[in-house]
């Protein structure tokens, strides 16, 4: 039996995903009080999925703390004729990899965007493709971005 438990994000979670989400970024640099707002305004929404992992079966924690989590949205599309997920985020701590949460996490998502219509989930990755790829995920495109100015 797993140890693993994909769950909700809760606001109580803050601290444990603070550290994570300022280590996920390469080309941003997230500030604290704006993680807590967006955090606030993530949970509950219907359209978003902001779940973590946790596994009781590990020393370091006491309780559920987080040991990753992954950040997703459905929105529709002409394309796919109709809803379509797509993940912002997924990451867990690194002293926690290789054991399958990140599986856990996407296998979660994936159920979750299915029950929303879905007719695809995909994401951008320039570090983890050997990761997606060896959970039946195709390379499919060049992911472009360009930076704006805040207002």
């Amino acid at each position: 039996m797993s140890s693993l438990t994909v769950r909700s994000a809760r606001a109580g979670d803050a601290d444990a995903l603070w550290p994570l989400a300022r280590d996920f970024a390469t080309s941003f640099r997230p500030r604290r009080e704006a993680f807590d707002q967006t955090l606030g305004a993530l949970l509950g929404r219907d359209d978003t999925l902001l779940a973590v992992v946790t596994d009781l079966a590990t020393e370091s924690t006491t309780d559920d703390a987080p040991l990753g989590y992954l950040l997703a949205n459905v929105h529709l599309t002409f394309l796919a004729n109709g809803p379509v997920c797509w993940v912002e985020e997924v990451m867990v701590d690194p002293a926690h990899r290789g054991r399958g949460l990140g599986a856990a996490l996407m296998a979660h998502a994936e159920r979750w965007a299915a029950a929303r219509g879905a007719a695809y989930l995909a994401l951008a990755s320039r570090r983890a493709g050997g990761f997606y790829e060896a959970l039946g995920y195709d390379d499919s495109a060049t992911f472009y971005r360009r930076d704006l100015p805040h207002a």
